[in-house]
C-alpha cells in the first residue's frame, strides 16, 4: 500500500512539474490508471487536450509534438475533489447576527490564496469552498476549480448546484455566547433549531405575499394601485431553497439533531445535500441512505470537543455499506494536500476497497 500511495504522489506531480501550463497538452504512458468509475487499467494510457482529459485507455497514439509523461511504475486518479474547505477566502464568518444567508463567498474570493497552490500539491482539482458554522443559518458556498494564477472569476463553477450553509449543536451557540460584541440569541441548541424554523416562516410568508402579488398583476381591475412587496436579500435566499434552487449544507455531529433538521426540511420542502462532520452518521446511516442525504466526513479525527466525542474510525467505510453517499474531506489548508492518504484509512479501518476509497474523494464529492 505504501509503495502505491508514493507512486500517486509521484504521478500526480506530473501536472505541477516545471514546463507545464495550466492548459496543457500531454499523453501520460504505461502507467496504471485507476478510473474509479471503470475499473483499474494496467499500462494505460491518458490523453490531455487544452488542459482537458479526451481520451484514457491502452496504446494511444501520440498527437504530433505533444508533451508524453512515462508513468511506468506509477499510478494515475482522477483529479481529487475536496467537498468541505474554507480556503481562497479572505473572509469565513459573518459574526454580526446570527441568521445571514445574504452573504456569498464568492464576494470574499482570494485568488493569491497560496492554499490554492498547497491544494493542487496534492492532487486537489476542484473544493466546495464554504461560509463557516458560526450562524444557523450562514452564508451561500461556492464551488471552484482550483487554478493557480487565475482570477477569481476563472475559478468559480458557475454551473455547480448552489448551496448554502447551516450549523447545529455547540459552534453557533458557542458563536452566540462568546462571539465577539454582545451575546445573542440563540445559547442553546433547542434555540438554534427555533431560529431556523422561524426564518423558514418568515419566508415562507414572505413567498405568499410576493405569489399574491404578481396574481394581482394580471389582473386588469388591481393592476393599477399595486405596490409590490419590499424586496429582502434573507428572505430571497431562503425562497430559493424552498423553490428548490439551492440546497442545504448542513454542520452537524449529533445523531439526534440531525434528525431533527431532516424533520425541519420536510416542514418546509427543502433538500440537504449533505452533513458536515457527523461524527454520530454510523448511528443514524438507514435514515440517511433512505432520504438520498450525503455526509461529508473526516477519516478518523474525533473527541476534539464534546459533541464528538462519540465519532469513530470506522464512520465513512460503515455508512458507505449501509448506503449513504459518503465523502471525505479536509476542513483544512494543510490536510487538502493528503486527502487520498485519508481516504485509504478507510481501508484499515472498514475494509474498502481501493475503488470504494478513491470514491471518497472523487466521484461522491
Amino acid at each position: 500500500m505504501k509503495r502505491k500511495i508514493i507512486g500517486l504522489i509521484v504521478c500526480l506531480c506530473f501536472a505541477f512539474a516545471p514546463g507545464f501550463s495550466s492548459a496543457q497538452d500531454l499523453l501520460i504512458k504505461n502507467g496504471t490508471i485507476l478510473t474509479v468509475a471503470k475499473g483499474t487499467i494496467s499500462n494505460g494510457d491518458v490523453l490531455v487536450v487544452d488542459g482537458i482529459i479526451k481520451k484514457v485507455g491502452k496504446d494511444i497514439k501520440a498527437p504530433k509534438g505533444i508533451k508524453i509523461v512515462d508513468a511506468t511504475g506509477k499510478y494515475v486518479i482522477p483529479g481529487i475533489i475536496d467537498s468541505h474547505t474554507h480556503i481562497a477566502l479572505a473572509a469565513t464568518n459573518e459574526m454580526g447576527n446570527a441568521i445571514t444567508p445574504e452573504v456569498k463567498m464568492r464576494e470574499v474570493l482570494n485568488a493569491e490564496s497560496t492554499s490554492i497552490y498547497t491544494a493542487l500539491s496534492g492532487g486537489v482539482t476542484m473544493v466546495h469552498t464554504m461560509h463557516g458554522s458560526g450562524n444557523p443559518i450562514g452564508g451561500e458556498n461556492i464551488v471552484l476549480k482550483m487554478k493557480w494564477g487565475k482570477t477569481s472569476e476563472e475559478m468559480i463553477v458557475h454551473e455547480a448546484y448552489r448551496t448554502l450553509k447551516f450549523a447545529l449543536g455547540e459552534n453557533p451557540k458557542r458563536a452566540s455566547i462568546s462571539g465577539v460584541g454582545t451575546p445573542r440569541y440563540p445559547q442553546s441548541r433547542m434555540g438554534v433549531n427555533a431560529i431556523i424554523r422561524r426564518e423558514f416562516m418568515k419566508a415562507k410568508n414572505y413567498m405568499e405575499q410576493w405569489d399574491r402579488y404578481l396574481k394581482a398583476t394580471k389582473s386588469k381591475k388591481s393592476k393599477k394601485n399595486l405596490v409590490p412587496p419590499r424586496k429582502d436579500l434573507q428572505m430571497e435566499q431562503l425562497a430559493d431553497m424552498m423553490r428548490g434552487k439551492m440546497w442545504a449544507r448542513c454542520h452537524s455531529y449529533r445523531a439526534d439533531e440531525t434528525l431533527e433538521f431532516i424533520k425541519l426540511s420536510k416542514e418546509f420542502g427543502f433538500k440537504i445535500a449533505a452533513f458536515e462532520h457527523i461524527s454520530e452518521a454510523f448511528k443514524i446511516a438507514k435514515e440517511l441512505a433512505e432520504e438520498g442525504i450525503g455526509i461529508s466526513i473526516f477519516a478518523d479525527s474525533w473527541a476534539y470537543k464534546v459533541e464528538a466525542s462519540e465519532g469513530i474510525a470506522y464512520n465513512a467505510a460503515f455508512c458507505t455499506q449501509q448506503g449513504v453517499l459518503v465523502s471525505i474531506n479536509s476542513d483544512s489548508g494543510e490536510r487538502i494536500r493528503r486527502l487520498f492518504n485519508e481516504a485509504a484509512k478507510s481501508m484499515k479501518y472498514g475494509g474498502l476497497s481501493e475503488e470504494e476509497a478513491l470514491k471518497l474523494i472523487t466521484i461522491n464529492p
